[in-house]
């Protein structure tokens, strides 16, 4: 009986000393797993309505990735939006910036110099730089982008007293078309060209459109070029203290723009937007979240995995009331004109959208 007793001692002790040698080696393993963070996958709802729930995960070490975020001025929308993002990826565990910039022209430059590793740009721009014309020299196949991002409208304000009502108008007036290569200043010279008219019609200024508005209010500038998201803060302020009118881009101007520079698509910036009692013609073009060409696969599936994750689009539509109503996975990628990036295609195909040609 006694020997019996110590049989069955000694091997519940052998039995525990195992238990404690399997843990003692599990934890290693799970130290070891630490330093990289396996990404979960994310549930987002697809082209059809479902949700992707089989999507592959990636491994990626958030904690030892730096993005830089390049946006625009801090006057603009591009700048609390981008930080937005930054903010998002910051909580999910990356190194960010959120870098003002002079917008589209610089982030595209910033983006080809690697200077950066996403960038918001105008559509337009973004065109301009990957074709080679405009205002860039020679073109840049290597931009890719990551997502779609909210429509710009194209607005033309100006003061009741100038007697400004339509884009031919503008001959012979003080006209503020943007810092000179931004994605207002590009717009600007666009329109003008599909009305048949160069600068040399108007007393040009190359001044940002808050600084174009703030001359408005001196009387130093007749009219001034804005595009951005509607409503636009400094637009509404002139609207709420001035006689303001928005000038419609409309007519055979706007179907030759359109029908030259596709990018363009034909809009109304919706009465009561500011104190326009009725729709006013106007154009829009879409902003486009660039990403670094170098970024990789892997970690541009995790950057969307975290843009679209639960609490990375509640920060980013908390940022601005364009970005609430006009930044969503379920707007897709259709209609981004340059190829997107590998990690990009992926993430999108694999939650149910189509996706550009690369």
């Amino acid at each position: 009986m006694r020997k019996n007793v110590k049989t069955l001692l000694s091997c519940m002790v052998g039995m525990t000393l195992l238990m404690l040698t399997a843990c003692g080696g599990g934890a290693a393993d799970n130290t070891s797993a630490a330093a990289t963070t396996a990404v979960p996958t994310v549930a987002t709802a697809g082209a059809e309505g479902g949700a992707s729930q089989d999507a592959p995960k990636v491994d990626v070490d958030r904690a030892s990735e730096f993005v830089t975020i390049a946006t625009g001025p801090t006057s603009g929308i591009y700048y609390p939006i981008g930080g937005a993002f930054a903010t998002a990826l910051g909580n999910a565990g990356y190194k960010t910036s959120a870098q003002a910039t002079g917008a589209s022209v610089e982030n595209i430059n910033l983006i080809g110099k690697g200077e950066a590793e996403l960038a918001i740009a105008m559509q337009d721009s973004v065109m301009q730089a990957y074709q080679g014309f405009g205002a860039f020299d020679t073109p840049n196949p290597d931009l890719r982008a990551l997502m779609r991002l909210w429509p710009n409208y194209v607005q033309l304000v100006t003061l009741k007293s100038t007697g400004i009502n339509s884009v031919e108008d503008l001959k012979g007036k003080r006209v503020g078309v943007g810092a000179p290569n931004s994605g207002v200043e590009l717009n600007a010279r666009m329109i003008y060209e599909a009305y048949g008219m160069t600068y040399e019609d108007s007393q040009v200024d190359y001044l940002s459109y808050g600084e174009a508005i703030d001359q408005m209010k001196n009387g130093q500038c007749d009219a001034a070029f804005v595009t951005s998201g509607l409503p636009n803060s400094t637009v509404s302020e002139l609207a709420y203290s001035y006689d303001m009118v928005v000038v419609p881009i409309d007519g055979a101007g706007r179907d030759a723009l359109v029908e030259k520079y596709p990018f363009f698509s034909k809009s109304v910036i919706p009465a009561d937007t500011y104190n326009n009692k009725e729709d006013v013609e106007s154009v829009f073009v879409y902003n486009i979240m660039l990403v670094n060409k170098d970024v990789s696969d892997d970690m541009v599936y995790d950057i969307l995995d975290c843009v679209f994750s639960d609490e990375g689009i509640a920060t980013i539509k908390a940022s601005h009331n364009t970005a609430d109503k006009n930044i969503d996975v379920s707007f897709g990628v259709d209609d981004v004109k340059i190829p997107l990036h590998d990690g990009a295609a992926k993430w999108w195909k694999e939650h149910g959208y189509e996706t550009p040609q690369n």
